[in-house]
């Protein structure tokens, strides 16, 4: 269905990354979710009633708060697809973060309220019945929920939308919880053991898991999580296949919302290169990745030595030191400058995050294996850290 109303009113799917495709995607999906979520509820409403049901109830309540949940990924698509202003330069993209981190909030506060129905019911059991319209209605609602979670999983996808993927795990949530609903019904149908409220317990419990997962994937891209790993070597492959470039590093990206991605490195170039002709492939190669990776990129040249043997070898001795550390270590810029009575090794040294060691031991370890051979030797080293995975 969804595939079908894509073609009618979606044109431009070839680039399902852009701004303005995204945003039709995401209010399609919030239309039919909220189409589908109202009916949904007032099926297993009916149902809960008949049956005097309070898990069937309270999943309906859960589907009624599911539409919700979709009328507000739909604004936060609508809200995220405008124009930047001068208010917001980089425009509103991280909207759609904070619309899938309120469906998330909605999901556990459903699950809290169910868990607390469902406790009520352990200790105060009620007769329910079972028959084949509420049977019919419990399967047919399994089969849309795992049909919503297939499209929405889908088109998140597609267009790269963690709230598109909050939606998918809880509608995941919402076809198991039913599914342990129908269990519960047709086993106290036929053995007569009243476990209502402790399936109930029980689907209030995954539901709450659900919710903590979804709300984990929607805060990380709103604090500043590091590129996917695809992400950073594709930067790399595209960067490094010019042969003008020797080496990048101090990669930093900046994610304002899907498709406003912003990054900024360093490239290495020969000295001995011609300033005007770098200048122009270092344009070219932004330009690229602009094309390719939907992203603004900014490149810094720093220029290295490559001809000079007394450089490379003082270079060697370092990285020979930092291997013996550890093996994460890794160094750029490196260049040297002599003086009447010692030589600086300047250069710097990029660490993971959480190593062991501090910045001061780091640099006295490194001070002690130079000059144990070469006392004329003293390293000048910026540490910085590593922004990528």
């Amino acid at each position: 269905m969804i595939t079908f109303l894509a073609k009618l009113f979606i044109p431009d799917q070839k680039n399902p990354t852009a701004s303005k495709t995204r945003q039709a995607y995401g209010i399609l999906c919030g239309l039919v979710g909220i189409t589908l979520n109202v009916l949904l509820f007032a099926g297993k409403f009916l149902a809960g009633t008949l049956s005097h049901s309070i898990a069937i109830t309270a999943d309906a309540f859960n589907n009624l708060s599911d539409a919700g949940s979709s009328i507000i990924t739909l604004a936060g698509f609508k809200m995220a697809g405008q124009r930047p202003d001068p208010e917001h330069p980089f425009g509103h993209g991280r909207i759609e973060y904070l619309s899938g981190f309120l469906v998330s909030i909605a999901i556990l506060m459903m699950a809290f309220e169910l868990i607390k129905s469902s406790v009520v019911k352990i200790f105060h059991p009620e007769e329910t019945t079972l028959t084949p319209l509420i049977l019919i209605i419990l399967i047919v609602s399994i089969a849309v929920k795992l049909y919503m979670s297939y499209y929405n999983r889908s088109t998140a996808k597609k267009i790269d939308s963690a709230a598109m993927a909050a939606t998918a795990a809880d509608s995941l949530s919402d076809s198991l919880a039913t599914t342990v609903v129908l269990l519960s019904a047709l086993f106290t149908h036929f053995t007569g053991i009243l476990i209502d409220g402790y399936c109930g317990v029980a689907v209030g419990l995954f539901i709450l898991y659900t919710g903590f997962s979804a709300a984990k994937d929607t805060i990380s891209p709103l604090l500043g999580q590091p590129p996917e790993p695809e992400f950073v070597e594709h930067i790399r492959t595209l960067v490094l296949a010019y042969p003008e470039v020797l080496g990048i590093h101090d990669l930093i990206v900046h994610n304002y919302g899907p498709g406003r991605v912003k990054i900024s490195l360093h490239a290495e170039v020969p000295a001995s290169g011609n300033i005007l002709e770098l200048h122009d492939t270092i344009d070219c190669i932004e330009q690229r990745l602009k094309t390719e990776l939907s992203c603004e990129a900014v490149i810094h040249m720093d220029p290295i030595l490559t001809d000079d043997k007394e450089t490379s070898e003082y270079r060697n001795l370092v990285e020979h030191i930092l291997n013996g550390m550890d093996s994460t270590l890794s160094i750029h810029d490196f260049r040297i400058v002599k003086g009447p009575t010692h030589t600086n090794l300047i250069f710097d040294l990029v660490k993971p995050f959480g190593f062991s060691m501090s910045d001061t031991e780091i640099r006295n370890k490194i001070l002690n294996a130079l000059q144990s051979d070469h006392p004329d030797l003293f390293p000048v080293i910026q540490i910085d850290t590593n922004y990528i995975l």
